[in-house]
């Protein structure tokens, strides 16, 4: 299993292609041969050091073919130093089959590709360990997590306004444009879930055909919150502009958001949001927030107010949409929703498209979470069949 990052550039000897993570520059875009690749894979969702080189060997400079090469995993947590894309910070977890390429020789098919959104609040790292899991279980596959605008290591990558769900969908489908990738499949939970449906309503292209689609506990029209006693997002954002930039404490932050009356469990998702100030093994104990709220207020409206009910009752031939409702999820589905995704589940099979309903069970709104199992078992359907 592999996951690529976009790091700084160092070139090592070749060996057998394996696992890599990460977000890229303008440069790899381009795949330009001896360029290396540092990535930082994520062991139980956090970062450990690792070092990964795409180099370019004299064998390769003949047959135009890009290896990709491992060091020993000793010498890789001596260093993590990385460099963000200008477009999105990503990880891209390979399975042990995928084989890479250049630009230069299409000789070897583009490995089949799923990208996953996460929601307002989140980060790549919520897919991390899911991924992982896929790509041992599908090796000829490769999984694209990105940070989405305001989120993450993108945060810090400005973008123009408004951010909404539609610029949200078009940052992710630039990205892939400048990777080279046609995906496959397209998984978003809560907020990227419209944004899954919103990059089939923008392009054809860089999507390829046929294309799955899974909005995991989100619906294509109106936000339907839950009723009380249950966390609610925009709430969330403002009582988080409330608090300082900087904290000296996590324990704190997460007793604020309960006593706030938010859930422990979203108390303790909320600060993985939290990095540490100053360098690596220095003795500060104070913490930042990664992600720009002002601009995830305004995607969260976004999320609220957009409507693609149009891309589901008309969806383009070739595109397969999966919702999937959690039974125990905070947002309510609405009767008028779920017979409306009823309806239009017979007339895409008509049409040569396909729209169709799932439920995990025993899970709320966070699905990788509370049932990994489940979901993992419902959404390996995508990965069968699929010609590499």
């Amino acid at each position: 299993m592999s996951a690529v990052s976009n790091f700084a550039p160092s070139c090592y000897g070749g060996g057998r292609s394996i696992s890599f993570s990460g977000t890229a520059t303008a440069a790899d875009s381009k795949f330009r041969s001896n360029m290396a690749l540092i990535p930082r894979p994520f062991e139980n969702d956090k970062f450990l050091v690792s070092r990964l080189a795409l180099c370019q060997s004299s064998r390769a400079t003949k047959d135009l073919t890009v290896r990709m090469a491992i060091v020993d995993e000793r010498l890789a947590r001596k260093g993590n130093v990385g460099k963000t894309s200008e477009i999105l910070a990503y990880d891209l977890i390979q399975g042990a089959l995928v084989r890479w390429s250049s630009i230069m020789d299409r000789s070897f098919p583009d490995p089949p590709t799923a990208v996953f959104l996460h929601g307002i609040l989140g980060s790549r790292k919520n897919w991390g360990t899911f991924a992982r899991r896929l790509a041992k279980e599908f090796p000829t596959w490769q999984f694209l997590l990105v940070d989405l605008r305001c989120h993450g290591d993108s945060a810090s990558i400005k973008k123009r306004g408004p951010h909404t769900v539609a610029s949200t969908a078009l940052d992710v489908l630039k990205l892939v444009g400048q990777l080279r990738m046609t995906p496959r499949v397209l998984v978003g939970h809560s907020f990227g879930g419209k944004v899954a449906l919103s990059m089939v309503e923008q392009a054809a292209k860089p999507l390829a055909r046929p294309v799955k689609v899974w909005s995991l506990d989100a619906t294509p029209g109106k936000l339907r919150s839950g009723g009380d006693g249950e966390d609610h997002p925009e709430e969330l954002i403002a009582f988080l502009n409330t608090l300082p930039k900087e904290v000296s404490s996590k324990r704190d932050v997460v007793n604020a958001l309960i006593q706030q009356g938010f859930s422990k469990d979203v108390a303790q998702w909320v600060v993985t949001n939290l990095r540490t100030n100053g360098s690596p093994g220095s003795s500060s104990s104070s913490f930042s927030w990664v992600f720009d709220l002002k601009g995830i207020a305004e995607m969260y409206q976004s999320y609220e107010e957009t409507n693609l009910w149009k891309i589901v009752e008309d969806v383009p031939q070739g595109v397969h949409v999966n919702f999937l409702k959690a039974e125990r999820s905070l947002h309510r589905w609405a009767l008028e929703d779920l017979q409306r995704i009823h309806a239009a589940e017979e007339i895409a099979a008509e049409e040569g498209a396909g729209v169709e309903m799932h439920v995990l069970e025993d899970a709320g709104h966070w699905v990788q979470a509370d049932n990994p199992d489940g979901l993992f078992r419902i959404l390996s359907s995508s990965f069968k069949g699929i010609k590499t």
